[in-house]
């Protein structure tokens, strides 16, 4: 028994110790995870996406004018650029694509045609449904968004 008992105390002295030892002020060096740089790209819309959405601002003010009752008289936008643009990666002019423009272009010019007899909600809104007949076959994404222009 005795030797149990003083083995017991050199255990208790020995875990003490090793606690105190090991408790003791150590510096640790923390350890840091490491971080991975992140690099963001910017969306850089292509030429073609600009002008359609410069498209769509002008929309957007011709139609305040109509349901103003105001006659627009002038079409400061270059349709042509819709020939040239460069379109965003991956898109061509298809077929399709070329036989839905040049409707466009003239529907959109005849909103400011001044001598037409046809009632000029119904040329702006012939203009839209252009807009959306070619996106409905080519660039889907913008339909919601175009929809919102014609005028009810």
């Amino acid at each position: 028994m005795e030797f149990y008992l003083k083995n017991k105390h050199y255990a208790l002295i020995f875990l003490s110790f090793s606690i105190f030892y090991n408790c003791k002020n150590e510096e640790k060096t923390p350890i840091e995870p490491t971080q991975e740089k992140v690099v963001y790209q910017m969306y850089q819309p292509s030429e073609m996406a600009g002008f359609m959405n410069a498209m769509y601002a002008y929309n957007q003010q011709l139609k305040a004018q109509i349901v103003a009752g105001e006659t627009p008289n002038s079409m400061p936008l270059d349709l042509l650029k819709l020939h040239s643009a460069e379109m965003t990666d991956g898109k061509s002019r298809t077929k399709n694509w070329q036989s839905f423009v040049n409707v466009f272009i003239e529907s959109q010019e005849a909103i400011a045609d001044t001598l037409s007899n046809t009632d000029l909600k119904e040329r702006f809104n012939t203009a839209i449904t252009n807009c959306l007949n070619c996106h409905k076959t080519e660039c889907t994404g913008p339909i919601p968004k175009i929809k919102k222009l014609l005028i009810q």
